[in-house]
């Protein structure tokens, strides 16, 4: 039951960072600002960006179904491993979206969105912790 719950969250953030991603491109300049360090700044073509994006995303999603292939008994991994690209797929929505907010010709204090920022990758570290966890304390049902 859980497997079934997570594959339908997975579809929805997969549809949703895929969405995000188009919705940041179209609103992109054509020099896209990533970091800005010291007065130096990374950039990047919007297009090189995007397929980078797109790519990293693609590859991130389709190892759900390559975990399912290798792993077709085991349950509790396939739910487990579907709930960790689930949070990648947030931290994607969220650095897409801040890559946006950067570009944009608004003023804004991004001091006070880094508990967000680390907040995705601190959900994407628990996650990815969690197994351990479970195979330690034996949280999962044998079949």
């Amino acid at each position: 039951m859980a497997l079934k719950l997570f594959r339908a969250v997975w579809f929805l953030s997969a549809l949703v960072v895929l969405t995000d991603l188009l919705y940041v491109y179209a609103s992109l300049p054509e020099t896209v600002a990533i970091q800005e360090a010291e007065g130096a700044q990374v950039l990047l073509d919007r297009e090189t960006m995007f397929y980078v994006m797109l790519v990293l995303i693609a590859v991130c999603n389709v190892l759900v179904y390559l975990i399912s292939r290798l792993y077709p008994t085991q349950e509790t991994l396939r739910a487990w491993f579907h709930g960790l690209v689930i949070t990648l797929n947030i931290f994607f929505i969220i650095a897409l979206s801040l890559v946006s907010l950067f570009n944009s010709q608004e003023r804004f204090d991004y001091s006070r969105i880094g508990f967000v920022i680390y907040g995705s990758v601190g959900l994407v570290v628990l996650w990815a912790l969690s197994w351990p966890v479970i195979r330690i304390f034996g949280l999962s049902r044998p079949k």
